[in-house]
């Protein structure tokens, strides 16, 4: 078999067919890329100073992984909304350890407010969240709620162009509706949102047929730029609802989109960190979702890999599942090299299979343990051309 480009080769693997080898696709798409730009992080996530896809497709290309952009892809959607003036102020500590963002959203019924904060090597995390009492607070918070009207094709374009240099896929990500979704907009997070849904549920249904009709809007704009895959986003998915909300909220968007790039002959990808082994049962029933990560094991999920494999391998394409604390960050590198040999041969035979880690890689993971999962890919991942399995291994 012919050595494939890593866009090729993550692409035959996303849509469950067999490569020349098993992609190798940590999660490195927020701390490690940063840190490689030596800029501080509210200079990126604030200020915009640096873009983050560049600086991940940099951090990619130096540890020569095959990269999933969409990962951290800026949403590159327009919005035309004159009923809401948007006002963002930025004030940083006099010991220059971290910037505050505060915004405010004017709108006719009032006004919304929220406030973040970024350590200089931290992402942004919330102060205060924008919808304070939802209740009261929806009918303003709706006002933001306007479909796209389009995409800036000079930002998919600029991206595009980086991936085909490079020779990577080249993909769009896309949140779809859920408590997921919507806990870190609202103040007091799961717990107003479980009240909201036993109390007065038709504000969580209207605001998911609004996610649902502005999501589907964006789907469409997206597929009509052709690109390689679209990610759908919903970290913590069956972790933060229970599988009734699930199937209530977050299936019926996933089924219709993934519909829809399935028609277009677009690949799709779901991530969703946590608690994810009923949630890929309900993936393989209810939707054409091609490829699922990062399918964490104990404690933070609960996937068996081999086992995983065996039930739905031939259904669904699966990347995961290194533990990114007790083996990326704190595992040694013979540790990191041994685990992902292990994943490998859970999951990897007859293709279908991307190499990866759980949720997120920490700022401190050493090198050295992220090339030795380039490593062990290398010496253990290739296919055989007859066959479709990993002849090192066998």
């Amino acid at each position: 078999m012919a050595i494939m480009s890593s866009r090729d080769r993550l692409l035959k693997a996303m849509r469950n067919s067999v490569p020349d080898r098993v992609p190798v696709t940590p999660d490195i798409s927020n701390y490690i890329p940063c840190k490689h730009t030596g800029l501080a992080f509210w200079d990126i996530y604030f200020l915009k100073k640096y873009p983050l896809w560049r600086a991940y497709i940099e951090a990619a290309n130096y540890y020569k992984i095959d990269p999933w952009v969409a990962s951290c892809c800026e949403i590159p959607l327009q919005q035309e909304n004159s009923n809401v003036d948007v006002r963002t102020e930025f004030a940083k500590d006099k010991n220059d350890n971290f910037m505050v963002q505060k915004i405010t959203y004017r709108t006719p019924d009032g006004d919304l407010e929220e406030e973040n904060i970024c350590y200089r090597f931290e992402p942004p995390t919330h102060l205060s969240r924008m919808i304070k009492d939802l209740n009261s607070d929806w009918r303003r918070y709706k006002w933001l709620l306007t479909p796209p009207t389009g995409v800036d094709l000079s930002l998919i374009n600029e991206i595009r162009k980086e991936c085909e240099y490079h020779e990577i896929a080249f993909g769009l990500y896309i949140e779809y509706p859920g408590f997921q979704a919507w806990e870190g907009l609202v103040q007091g997070s799961i717990e107003q949102l479980t009240y909201v849904y036993m109390d007065n549920p038709a504000i969580l249904d209207e605001w998911f047929e609004i996610q649902l009709e502005g999501g589907t809007v964006a789907m469409e704009l997206y597929l009509s730029t052709r690109p390689d895959y679209v990610l759908f986003g919903g970290s913590g998915t069956l972790t933060l609802a229970s599988p009734q909300l699930v199937m209530r909220y977050a299936i019926p968007a996933i089924k219709r989109w993934s519909q829809m790039a399935r028609k277009a002959r677009v690949a799709s990808m779901l991530h969703s960190c946590g608690k994810s082994k009923l949630l890929v049962d309900m993936l393989v029933e209810h939707t054409m979702v091609d490829c699922v990560n990062p399918l964490e094991g104990p404690p933070m999920g609960d996937i068996d890999l081999a086992e995983l494999k065996l039930i739905h391998g031939r259904q669904i394409a699966l990347m995961g599942n290194l533990h990114t604390t007790d083996i990326m960050l704190k595992g040694t590198s013979r540790q990191v090299y041994e685990a992902s040999v292990q994943a490998i041969s859970e999951a990897g035979d007859r293709g279908g299979f991307i190499l990866s880690t759980g949720d997120q890689c920490g700022l401190y993971t050493p090198e050295k343990n992220i090339l030795a999962m380039v490593r062990a890919a290398e010496e253990y991942g290739y296919y055989d051309t007859d066959t479709g399995t990993l002849h090192d291994l066998a």
